[in-house]
């Protein structure tokens, strides 16, 4: 069974963002495997425990996305692919076009991807990845079984549980309870470093500027307005209604 991981490398969740000239300072700043991508490789170590096969792990980024790939390696992922090219935009259309030129190019039982990356909340890029490769995919899974060619799968439909089959090749997007991923060990860490680690840009791609130029446009970036102190409404409760309905007409503008 071949399996693909779609990697992304995002900042740790503790990490404070700081705006500098309009762009997020990246200075001192901790790079890991998005959350929901690292159920994603956990997913593929899984299957392939279970079913036998190959997992490659896909990344497009920066050269410092490649400590994220060599940590799946570390955790078991067998072949890393990392396509860096400074004209590839950060644009969801953009980045699954360039992804779909790799994935042509193979044969594919499963794809992966995490349910979507903690950096911009985008959950974008793995679905249109199966639309441009004319894969079924299911997205939110907490439970993945395959077998005879099938999957048999549990996703999180906002909040309530749904059981869907489809018949591979399929992609799918991992939720968190899928697993647990697992930490990489030391003779992981030292067999990573011989696993094959591929590096490609636009032109092995076979891709032009313009086919991959974006469908979106960033107009300004900006930090949420600071958090203010919250407020106890006082008397009966038809008098809380009252205040909370003028608060939220003259303070917060909601209705």
């Amino acid at each position: 069974m071949n399996i693909f991981v779609l990697l992304k490398q995002t900042f740790d969740t503790e990490e404070k963002i700081v705006i500098q000239g309009g762009e997020i300072s990246e200075d001192g700043v901790k790079f890991i495997i998005n959350p929901y991508d690292e159920y994603a490789v956990e997913e593929a170590l899984r299957l392939k425990e279970l079913h036998g096969g190959q997992v490659t792990v896909i990344s497009i980024g920066p050269p410092r996305s490649a400590e994220a790939l060599r940590t799946a390696l570390a955790m078991g992922a067998d072949e890393a692919v990392l396509i860096s090219d400074e004209r590839i935009p950060a644009d969801e259309y953009s980045l699954s076009v360039v992804l779909a030129a790799y994935l042509y190019k193979v044969t594919a039982d499963v794809v992966l991807g995490g349910n979507f990356s903690v950096d911009q909340g985008s959950g974008q890029v793995a679905v249109r990845l199966a639309q441009l490769l004319n894969l079924p995919h299911v997205s939110s899974v907490t439970k993945l079984d395959i077998a005879d060619g099938k999957a048999k799968v549990l996703r999180d439909a906002e909040g309530d549980a749904e059981t869907i089959e489809v018949a591979l090749p399929a992609l799918f997007t991992a939720q968190q309870g899928l697993n647990e991923p697992r930490y990489p060990s030391l003779p992981g860490i030292m067999k990573a470093k011989k696993k094959p680690f591929h590096q490609l840009g636009l032109s092995e791609l076979g891709l032009s500027d313009a086919e991959i130029a974006p469908r979106t446009e960033r107009i300004s970036l900006s930090l949420p307005p600071q958090r203010q102190a919250g407020q106890i409404l006082q008397g009966e409760l038809k008098e809380q209604a009252a205040q909370l309905v003028s608060l939220l007409r003259s303070e917060d503008k909601a209705i």
